[in-house]
């Protein structure tokens, strides 16, 4: 996938309360390149992931819909100043 001009592969995680995580790495050579996911405190299905979609991952959101690694946000979740889109995990 691209996002800013970058060529990208996504990796899978688990945070520690069992939430889904999405990890960004270059393709070219494997070094982390972004963290596209947060973990709340607030409950979430076990094929939902909620995507940091702000600060300096702005723009993530469309990148992984146009890659077709999540659906369209079904909700949204306040957390402090920002509202975090809730999408199905569609991959992998």
């Amino acid at each position: 996938m691209k996002h800013k001009g970058k060529t990208l592969r996504a990796t899978y995680s688990k945070y520690g309360n069992g939430q889904n995580g999405i990890i960004l790495d270059y393709a070219s050579n494997g070094q982390s390149y972004m963290v596209a996911s947060v973990a709340l405190d607030h409950p979430l299905q076990s094929d939902e992931v909620a995507i940091k979609n702000y600060s300096e991952n702005e723009g993530i959101l469309d990148t992984l819909l146009d890659a077709g690694i999540i659906a369209t946000p079904h909700r949204f979740v306040s957390s402090g100043f920002v509202q975090i889109p809730i999408c199905k995990l569609l991959k992998p």
